[in-house]
């Protein structure tokens, strides 16, 4: 996918993107503890066709995108702060 590709598609995206980042900020969840944020993850990626697998690390989501060689991983934190705004 080029680069104008991927803008294009998150530009298109965009007004989901702020509501799952939204929803997500409205219930914060502790370290092991994003059992809700991690079901919007898992939802999410079935709804678009992605296979996803729950419980990794307690409570983390694995997706996986085709089979075989070379392998990427992404990483991103899931969990909140506690702090008082």
């Amino acid at each position: 996918m080029q680069e104008t590709e991927f803008l294009a598609r998150a530009q298109a995206m965009q007004d989901q993107l702020v509501a799952w980042r939204r929803d997500i900020h409205a219930h914060p969840e502790l370290s092991f503890q994003e059992n809700r944020t991690a079901r919007l993850v898992v939802d999410t990626l079935s709804d678009m066709g992605i296979e996803a697998q729950a419980g990794v690390g307690k409570t983390g989501v694995v997706g996986f995108l085709g089979e075989g060689r070379p392998v990427i991983g992404i990483r991103a934190d899931m969990d909140a702060l506690p702090i008082d705004e």
